[in-house]
């Protein structure tokens, strides 16, 4: 039993660490499957989907005048926040994370272009300028 948690938490920190070693500039590349529905920068604005600027530590379903599901609305209620962990794993599969969500990506199954994304994301602050 010890030697599955030692594993399990061993797997846990190689993720932590992938997440850390994210290229914003491979980031910059992965983001243009989200231009789609999302901006980032001075300029965003609110799409189909809510502007990113500050998701790293934003709290869950907190940008104003964006009508977010029941589901995200309950994770801001809660005071939840999004942190690399929880992105990285929405990112992967959106719907199977939360349910009831209304993104309809399919997500990144690769860890390195979530990992890259994050880096990218991670570099605007609240008001979209370049940390």
């Amino acid at each position: 039993m010890n030697r599955i948690l030692a594993a399990a938490a061993l797997l846990a920190l190689g993720s932590t660490v992938a997440l850390a070693d994210g290229d914003p500039e491979k980031g910059a590349t992965v983001f243009k499957k989200c231009m789609a529905c999302h901006a980032v920068g001075a300029d965003a604005k609110n799409k189909v989907g809510p502007e990113l600027n500050g998701i790293v530590g934003r709290k869950m379903g907190a940008v104003e005048g964006f009508n977010y599901s029941e589901t995200l609305k309950q994770h801001n209620a809660n005071g939840d926040v999004w942190d690399a962990e929880k992105l990285s794993k929405y990112l992967e599969n959106p719907k199977a994370y939360l349910p009831g969500i209304k993104m309809v990506f399919a997500g990144l199954p690769k860890e390195g272009d979530r990992a890259d994304l994050l880096a990218y994301l991670s570099q605007f602050d609240e008001k979209g300028n370049k940390k």
